[in-house]
């Protein structure tokens, strides 16, 4: 697929979506359209992870202050809540590789990802409402990843925490050193690509399945996708039978 502010690829199970409207990768209404067709793309491409990335020194700085004036305000809104719909579609992790900057919906878009590698230069933040508004998606996110106070702290202070702090915090899940980020990074995700791609969305699946419910019910519905959905694979199959043979599984991605 060919976009204007967008690269994307796939190779190896390994599909990948890069901001490229550097140097600060500011979120306009034409690239969030980019972005929801990426994200539908990958939805369906063969592969085991999204990564989601950016070129230029900040991952993104936010939406385009000039697409919150009132003439583009619904229309910005409109395809800023799409870009989420669309990436809550990929059954894939979504893991999302910050080297720089991630502020307003550029933070939002990193709170989004299933997993988040920042490297130590890597700031996140939800300044909005430094100037008089507030993150919608981060409202809904912040107290789900992190504890009620810290997620009223960057809030409500609209402040800016380095990648060691949202590490702390639980909205990073690792730290990387900012030399050669990009190399280690991939890395540190060979032991996710070198996994069923059909079961890591099926786990993924299972995971989304209990949020918000009580044990009975959640475990229900993650019992009813292990037996119904995920021991029918091959893959499932497949790496049982290797472990008993005590040899390494062959993933057919099915």
């Amino acid at each position: 697929m060919a976009f204007e502010s967008l690269k994307v690829g796939s190779e190896s199970g390994v599909i990948t979506i890069t901001l490229a409207r550097p140097p600060l990768n500011v979120l306009t209404i034409p690239m969030m359209e980019e972005m929801v067709e990426a994200f539908k793309w990958a939805k369906d491409e063969p592969g085991g992870v999204v990564i989601l990335d950016a070129e230029g020194k900040a991952f993104s700085a936010g939406v385009d202050v000039a697409d919150h004036t009132p003439d583009k305000v619904d229309s910005m809104i409109d395809v800023f809540d799409r870009l989420f719909l669309a990436m809550d579609a990929v059954e894939k992790p979504i893991i999302c590789l910050v080297n720089g900057a991630a502020l307003g919906g550029g933070c939002e878009v990193v709170l989004f990802c299933d997993m988040v590698l920042a490297s130590e230069k890597a700031k996140l933040g939800q300044p909005e409402i430094q100037v008089g508004v507030f993150p919608p998606v981060a409202c809904f996110l912040l107290p789900k990843l992190c504890s009620w106070p810290r997620a009223m702290d960057l809030l409500l202070s609209g402040d800016t925490i380095g990648a060691e702090q949202a590490e702390k915090f639980g909205i990073v899940n690792k730290v990387l050193p900012a030399d050669n980020f990009k190399e280690s990074a991939m890395e540190y995700l060979k032991k996710f690509t070198a996994l069923s791609p059909v079961v890591l969305a099926m786990t993924k699946k299972a995971a989304r399945a209990g949020l918000g419910k009580g044990f009975a019910e959640g475990i229900k519905d993650i019992d009813r996708i292990y037996l119904k959905e995920l021991m029918v694979t091959a893959d499932a199959q497949e790496g049982l039978k290797a472990f008993m043979e005590k040899r390494r599984p062959v993933w057919q991605g099915k």
